[in-house]
């Protein structure tokens, strides 16, 4: 008797353990329009209260277009050799944070990768949330 690997399978996720897996790494894609278009950009976030924030800079394209905006957000972890992992995304709107005192609390969580006057504070709060992890499909009984 052989076992055999039938591939992968998707399981949906819970949404706090997806929001968990999101809190556990430092960057994902956010999902905006720009000239009615949709537009894609890698940011570093930190999830913080259940909702997750980024840093921006007024002039460039994700500060002029996502604040007071409905966005997606989209982390993943991924094993191409293994073909395992997990994938979240969260839609939510996104908007500028404005009292002072908590900008600056919430700039010290998020590290920019990118260099330059990145002063401006998002947060996105969800309102979908989903998840998957690829995990591996049950064994199967084969011939031997």
């Amino acid at each position: 008797m052989t076992y055999q690997e039938d591939g992968r399978r998707l399981r949906e996720l819970p949404a706090s353990e997806a929001m968990r897996l999101l809190a556990g790494v430092p960057y994902g894609r956010i999902v905006f329009t720009r000239h009615a278009l949709p537009a894609v950009r890698p940011v570093n976030h930190a999830v913080l209260d259940g909702g997750i924030v980024i840093r921006s800079s007024p002039g460039m394209v994700i500060g002029d277009q996502v604040t007071e905006a409905v966005v997606a957000y989209e982390a993943d972890e991924l094993d191409s050799y293994e073909r395992l992992g997990w994938s979240v995304i969260v839609t939510g709107v996104a908007t500028t944070v404005t009292d002072p005192g908590e900008a600056a609390m919430l700039k010290g969580l998020v590290r920019p990768w990118v260099a330059g006057e990145i002063d401006q504070v998002i947060r996105i709060q969800p309102e979908i949330v989903t998840g998957f992890v690829l995990v591996p499909a049950q064994a199967v009984c084969g011939p031997a």
